[in-house]
């Protein structure tokens, strides 16, 4: 076996246990972007935990096979590059689409999530979705606000008998 068919081997490996240990993935388009773009987004990629690589189609599509996910054959042509989501569901959409907005010529491809690949449509939805922290604000708020609102009647209450 010749060094180029080993060295792809465990480049297929180490990309299958990036798709395994992520919570979504997110094929983006790159073309066009420059240097000084692509290194800003790597840094705040990197900063949320994403992990943002520039991998041969070909090879993708060899770890899916490898892992039987299957629906990304339209997606993988071009250039491509994927934003590995390791914590958090929504991190790795968000942040691509986000960049969408400072970046104009780059776009989503399609992701992966929950085990199936999913298109740039539902990949946008899922970069909707509030953030785990933002989720947990948002019942504590909701949770809290009939306590509160009894606490300042009771307030009021004692404050006019007085």
């Amino acid at each position: 076996m010749s060094a180029n068919q080993e060295a792809k081997k465990v480049a297929v490996e180490e990309i299958k246990k990036l798709i395994s240990s992520s919570k979504s993935i997110v094929l983006v388009d790159y073309r066009g972007i420059t240097v000084s773009q692509d290194t800003a987004l790597r840094k705040d990629l990197r900063n949320n935990n994403v992990v943002y690589k520039v991998i041969k189609n070909t090879l993708f599509k060899k770890a899916c096979e490898q892992l039987g996910i299957t629906g990304f054959d339209e997606a993988l042509n071009g250039t491509t590059a994927f934003a590995f989501g390791l914590d958090d569901e929504t991190v790795a959409p968000r942040m691509i689409k986000n960049a969408m907005k400072d970046y104009t010529s780059i776009s989503i491809k399609a992701g992966y999530y929950n085990g199936k690949a999913i298109d740039e449509n539902e990949v946008k939805v899922l970069a909707s979705i509030p953030s785990k922290e933002q989720l947990v604000a948002q019942l504590l708020y909701v949770l809290n606000a009939p306590v509160s609102s009894l606490a300042r009647a009771f307030k009021a209450i004692a404050e006019k008998k007085d």
